[in-house]
């Protein structure tokens, strides 16, 4: 698309004319002068690179200063979906962190131990299938890695992954009640 002198020349007194005046419109809602400027310049720039498809527009400024409203609208839409999903996040974060201290004040050290919980893992761990429960008693009382037990039991790494997601699963289970006893004695992180 060529320009001419004259198209120059419009552009320039346009630009003279009216920046300060709307990059203080902008300012007024975006409530910063230099996002403010940036705007307005963009807006001029969009001007300039449709200015051929307007030439039947008389009142430039108008049109311009509405693309800059535009351009506002849509900074100021950005910027309330940022701080809804900031806000989001601190709510997740902030009901993680209740959750964490509920979990942590009923935790009774006392029952993490308790023989009931001892007799319930253990008549859970017997009713698992043989393989299951010599898999799981590698992993988690042998603390063997699963590589080591699974050329032990001559079987994949997959394998051996069924077989601990298979007991821990049952065990969550039978813990329902006993969570905490659960993650303590039973999850790896």
């Amino acid at each position: 698309m060529g320009h001419t002198p004259s198209d120059i020349n419009l552009f320039n007194d346009l630009f003279t004319k009216h920046k300060d005046r709307f990059i203080r419109f902008a300012t007024t809602y975006v409530r910063d002068w230099s996002t403010a400027e940036n705007l307005v310049a963009d807006s001029f720039i969009y001007y300039w690179e449709h200015r051929e498809d307007i030439r039947s527009t008389e009142n430039l400024p108008a049109y311009i200063l509405t693309v800059v409203k535009h351009k506002c609208l849509n900074h100021i839409r950005r910027e309330k979906l940022t701080a809804d999903i900031s806000d989001r996040i601190r709510s997740y974060v902030k009901w993680d962190q209740d959750v964490r201290i509920a979990s942590l004040e009923a935790c009774d050290p006392q029952q993490l131990f308790s023989r009931e919980i001892q007799q319930i893992v253990e008549r859970t761990l017997a009713e698992l299938p043989t393989q299951t429960r010599r898999i799981f008693n590698m992993s988690r009382l042998d603390n063997l890695p699963q590589k080591e037990i699974a050329r032990l039991c001559g079987m994949t790494v997959k394998g051996v992954e069924f077989h601990i997601g298979r007991a821990l699963k049952t065990l969550r289970e039978t813990l329902k009640d006993y969570y905490l006893c659960f993650v303590f004695l039973f999850l790896n992180f």
